[in-house]
């Protein structure tokens, strides 16, 4: 039994539920038990052993009412994969005058006494660890005779009680709740004093009471479970996931008790809804959560022996199902056994007789009981089980692009795509494929409707680039009103003469030269000659009309500007870059067959002035200028300084030789930063070309020149109403700049060297808006940092660009683009622009309606960039998507695609924090996304209990991830986050693509030592927890900026050989860069797939080794984002049950 399978719950919606006054209550065979009225119900036959059950119809989900493709996550196909006693509801407490409990445990008919499900080690047929099963990518019918499928029904409508208000209360409410399966009726024993306690707080085994002044917290509420809520008005606290009484009900008559044997086990076939059985010795019960996240305290001592065993058996408790818990009190920090599902136990009652006397022991031989283990949250939903079925059921076909509203497989699964008319997701991916018809109903979701787009992403070698279409001077065909270029989706009319816009629908004429006959079908008969007509992605070549002052463009330039102040000489900096710029302007970016490049160069050094240098090929020797002036910048030369590499190659040569030595004993600090730039453009600007500036900039610049900065760094902000300045350029005088920059189409690449705080949120500004880079290597040296950053420099040199780019997203009638994320300029609401446009960035769109949609026609989307290419072409690349809209929110929901919402959330929350107090920003993240989980609950899903949390399937995973988010720097710094590395995430994460920031917030956690070095494959990724590393292990962590290698302390010294040359763990260095090059398999295969990671990203990952309890750890740690972290963040499980508790507020 895998523990990733969801457990059975207990009786389906509109059946009987167990302990009703009134109803029947059949004992197992069906029959009636004494003492309880007959009812008009007919006993419970639910799934049993040896019964053979009609199949649903595929395709078809009851709690839906209406055939569905994906189903939610749920047992009915509508619960989220949380087990039954998980976060259900409990019933009110009683009244006062309750009658005391009689002995007996009522049975509903149809359920095994003992469940696999429940407790710990304890199974029916085979043991977990031996044959793990697999997962069910989507909720499946129950088939009959097949291994035990995850299944569950779902309860009805609760009404609520007040909330227990004591301690004893809630041991009351506890004594009511479910255990396990089904509804528990036992009301609790009269005549006890209420005692006021307080509740105590979970989670990851931390246990801190809610207000000091309450006393210790009551000893039946065990210590090491996570976290649900703390009760709120109007309801009661949640555990169980299944039906529970309602308030109203009078308890049931006593019942006698039914023996759990009554019901032999079963093996192979389907399980009945999970019944508990009797506790084992030192076994507990589920206990109500209570959250409190956010903080940190010491976990509690592990229990003694002694609690183990040696708890007396007594008499059963009317109106419990299965035998009650046992009379002990626990020990303090009684630790929770694990059990097979998921959710919360709960700790033995006081005042409750023993365990079920001569329980029967299924599926394993009597013997000690286990250890008490901490619960295990392995069946919360898990990314990477979410991952692995995605790979699993969509990586080995290809994906083909014809079909409208298709969603793409993740974009952590490797498939190839076949375009044949929308364009490929590598291009661009949507929050959702299935979009709401109306605005009401769009505002009702909450889901955004937004897409990322990567006009120019590098495509694998297997994939066709898009084509380039020259329709010679007459251009590309356009729609006459709307401006939308042509593409598959527009409608030829009139046998071919005129063709009907499917953006505006307005009619325009085909011109002569492009006119086509159409075949029976009303396709052109040359559809699959033209790219346009049968492609969602090519590209048309420009005519004079779409440039500048209506004349082509020259090709670009590259300009190289060092900063040789004494902090960049001194560490070596300065010669290592003019050293890899020799070998490096061989491979600047080239066009398709050129033989060499068009692109010119330039270079410029600075520290308080700036010295340029001539490099005409004519020259034996460079020449330098200097221009001391800074606050009125220009250029000093004009011939000579932009140079055809191959020409001026030796002048080229000497020059980088000798700048190293020039500077060589400079004693100059103070740098400018400002004038840099507008010297680069002012030599953009005399060349009437557009181009890129690569700056290699070390400090903070004070030095007296326009765009002088000081030092504003403040850690004492954090967390207050002036956070937000933090984030903020301190001066105007950049976004000026950068406006002057993109006119002129010079994009700015900025490498960063700091030992000290120089205020990345306004040296970047520049960058961000030119479209550019900023790369940052704190504390550099040149032993440990320069492989990293030579890589980056290469990359960045050689990778495809795109300059003065504009980029326009049309939509059909009905929806239109209305916000834009990303690193550009915008100077009206419609076009983005980009001085320079490179494979790896994106722009986010939003999308909002102006109009109702129709289902019939759907949506589409056209991006068109307008753009000049390395060699100067002015070109112009278009994408198509056409989407589906839908008039169930149920429709939606089953069409979305977390990854791509996640992108833009965080997106969205990082704008935020420039405007407003983070805690503003986290607080609207959570109440969106407990909006966009409470309307599916409310709209979409089967009625069922408040008590349940019920996630649709393609979003089951935005809990963890939204956790993610908000635990990220930018929004919870760490200690060791700078104000300089949040201003850099902030704008990192802004043009990242959707494969890149679900690595960046949920990292790839791989043992290492379970690879098997004789296959290419990776070893399988584990979740990122800390209980989920072993000492014995060694793990790499990759999140697209570090790859962490964390090495056990029980490591085989056999690996540590192996992997890094020396016989111990203690003669591990800390301060490798780079796996030694070793022979042998282990040392190979580790190389092999750090290369393999490397190739992935579009940045050199640094290398961290960390040995475990080093104080590397604790950064370490912070990439473990299921747990919680030292800045306060939630554990996963904990924000699971504060999310059920916003959802919950949401609803009622």
């Amino acid at each position: 039994m895998s523990v990733n399978q969801q457990a059975h719950a207990g009786p389906p919606y509109g059946q009987p539920q167990p302990g009703y006054q009134g109803y029947q209550q059949p004992a197992y065979g069906g029959q009636s038990l004494p003492g309880v009225p007959q009812s008009q119900y007919g006993a419970y036959n639910g799934p049993m052993p040896g019964y053979q059950q009609p199949v649903p119809p595929q395709g078809y989900f009851p709690s839906l009412g209406f055939p569905s493709k994906g189903s939610p996550v749920s047992l009915n196909s509508d619960t989220s994969s949380l087990a039954p006693n998980f976060i259900g509801s409990l019933r009110a407490p009683p009244t006062s005058g309750a009658p005391p409990p009689a002995s007996g445990a009522s049975h509903p008919s149809g359920h095994l006494a003992y469940s696999q499900f429940e407790h710990g080690d304890v199974q029916n047929g085979i043991p977990a660890s031996a044959a793990p099963m697999q997962r069910p990518p989507a909720p499946q019918p129950f088939l009959p005779g097949s291994a035990p499928t995850p299944v569950s029904q779902i309860s009805t409508f609760q009404q609520y009680g007040p909330p227990p208000g004591s301690v004893q209360q809630l041991r009351n409410h506890m004594a009511g709740m479910t255990i396990g399966g089904t509804a528990a009726s036992a009301p609790p024993p009269a005549g006890l004093g209420y005692v006021s306690g307080s509740f105590s707080a979970t989670g990851s085994g931390l246990h801190t009471p809610y207000s000091a002044s309450q006393g210790p917290p009551p000893a039946s509420v065990s210590e090491g479970l996570p976290l649900a809520q703390p009760p709120f008005p109007g309801h009661t606290v949640s555990t169980q996931r299944l039906p529970t009484q309602v308030p109203a009900f009078t308890p049931p008559p006593p019942s006698t008790g039914v023996a759990p044997s009554s019901y032999p086990p079963t093996t192979g076939a389907p399980r009945p809804p999970a019944m508990p059985g009797p506790p084992l010795p030192g076994q507990t019960v589920p206990a109500p959560p209570s959250s409190q996240p956010n903080h940190v305290s010491s976990p509690p001592p592990p229990p003694p022996p002694s609690t183990m065993a040696g708890l007396h058996p007594g008499p059963p408790m009317s109106g419990l199902h299965g035998p009650p818990p046992p009379t002990h009190p626990p020990q303090p920090g009684y630790q929770m056994q694990q059990n097979g599902s998921f959710g919360q136990m709960r700790g033995p009652q006081p005042n409750y007789g023993g365990a079920y006397p001569g329980a029967p022991n299924y599926g394993s031989p009597p013997g000690p009981p286990p250890p008490p283990k901490r619960l295990d949250p392995d069946s919360i939903p898990s990314p990477i089980q979410v991952i692995e079925d995605d790979r699993n059921n969509r990586g080995s076909e290809p994906f083909v692009t014809g079909v409208r509203g298709q969603v793409p497989p993740l974009v952590t699964t490797n498939f190839l795509v076949k375009d044949q008319g929308n364009a490929s997701p590598r291009y661009i991916r949507c929050t959702s494929y299935n979009i709401p018809c109306t605005s009401d109903m769009a505002k009702q979701s909450q889901v955004p409707l937004a897409a990322v787009i990567k006009p120019l992403a590098a495509l694998p070698p297997e994939e066709t680039l898009p084509y380039l279409v020259d329709h010679g001077e007459s251009g590309p065909v356009r729609c006459n009103r709307c401006k939308a270029y042509m593409c598959p989706f527009m409608q030829f009319i009139e046998g071919g003469r005129r063709f009907q816009c499917c953006f505006c629908s307005c009619v325009t004429e085909v011109p002569p030269h492009y006119f086509q006959h159409l075949d029976h079908t009303g396709k052109r008969v040359d559809y699959y000659d033209r790219p346009e007509l049968s492609l969602g992605s090519y590209e048309f070549l420009a005519t004079v009309d779409y440039c500048k002052n209506n004349k082509f463009p020259s090709p670009p330039a590259f300009i190289f500007m060092i900063d040789v102040s004494y902090n960049a000489v001194k560490s070596g900096l300065v010669r290592l870059i003019c050293e890899e710029l020799k070998s490096l302007l061989d491979y600047l970016p080239r066009e398709g067959n050129m033989e060499e490049s068009a692109i010119r160069v330039g270079f410029v050094t600075y520290n308080k002035v700036l010295h340029f240098y001539n490099v005409k090929s004519s020259l034996a020797q460079p020449q330098m200028m200097v221009v001391s002036d800074v606050a009125d910048m220009f250029v000093p030369l004009l011939d000579g300084f932009l140079v055809n590499v191959n020409e001026s190659r030796t002048v080229i040569a000497s020059l980088l030789d000798q700048i190293p030595e020039m500077f060589a004993d400079t004693r100059e600090t103070e740098t400018v930063f400002a004038p840099v730039i507008q010297a680069g453009l002012e030599a953009l600007k005399a060349a009437e070309c557009a181009g890129k500036l690569f700056i290699f900039h070390t400090s903070l610049p004070i030095a007296e020149a326009p765009g002088k900065l000081k030092n504003r760094d403040d850690r004492k902000l954090i967390n207050t109403d002036k956070e937000k300045t933090l984030f903020q350029p301190q001066t105007s005088f950049y976004n000026n700049l950068a406006k002057d920059c993109v006119a002129q189409g010079c994009c700015v690449d900025l490498f960063l060297f700091p030992n000290q705080y120089l205020d990345v949120a306004t040296l970047g500004v520049v960058p961000y808006q030119t479209g550019g880079s900023i790369y940052k290597y704190a504390y550099f040296q040149l032993e440990t940092d320069q492989y990293r950053f030579l890589n980056d420099l290469r990359r960045d040199v050689q990778k495809e660009v795109g300059f003065d780019a504009v980029m326009r997203v049309r939509t059909s009638t009905g929806i239109r683009a209305t916000d834009f994320f990303g690193a550009f300029y915008m100077s009206n609401t419609t076009d983005v622009e980009m001085a320079g446009l490179d494979c790896d960035k994106t722009i986010t769109v939003e999308f909002k309606h102006d109009d109702k949609l129709s289902e019939d026609s759907g949506a589409l989307l056209q991006c068109a960039l307008l753009y000049t290419s390395c060699a100067g072409q002015r070109r112009l690349r278009i994408h198509n998507l056409s989407l589906n809209c839908c008039t169930q929110l149920a429709d939606l929901y089953r069409n979305c695609e977390t990854d791509t919402l996640i992108n833009y959330l965080a997106k969205y929350a990082y704008r935020g924090v420039l405007s407003s107090p983070v805690k503003t920003v986290r607080d609207a993240l959570i109440n969106q996304c407990a909006q966009i989980l409470a309307c599916y609950r409310k709209n979409c899903a089967s009625p069922s209990s408040a008590g349940q949390l019920i996630l649709p399937e393609c979003m089951k995973l935005l809990p963890v991830y939204l956790n993610c988010v908000l635990k990220s720097d930018v929004l919870q710094p760490g200690p060791e986050a700078t104000t300089d590395d949040r201003a850099y995430i902030r704008q990192l994460v802004t043009s990242m693509d959707v494969a890149e920031t679900n690595v960046f917030f949920y990292p790839r956690l791989l043992p290492l030592t379970k690879a098997d070095v004789d296959s290419d494959s990776l070893p399988a990724a584990i979740r990122n927890s800390e209980e989920r590393l072993s000492k014995g292990d060694i793990y790499l962590l990759e999140n697209g900026l570090n790859i962490f290698v964390w090495v056990g302390v029980s490591v085989q010294q056999s690996l540590i050989q192996n992997l890094f040359g020396v016989s111990s763990f203690s003669q591990i260095s800390n301060a490798l860069s780079t796996l030694p090059v070793l022979e042998n398999p282990f040392s190979k295969k580790v190389r092999s797939i750090v290369d393999m990671l490397q190739g992935q990203r579009s940045r050199y990952m640094k290398l961290i080794i960390v040995k475990q309890e080093d104080k590397l750890e604790m950064l370490f740690k912070h990439f473990l984002v299921e747990d919680k972290s030292l800045s306060g963040g939630a554990s996963y499980v904990d924000f699971l049950c504060h999310m059920h508790k916003e959802i919950r507020q949401l609803l009622s």
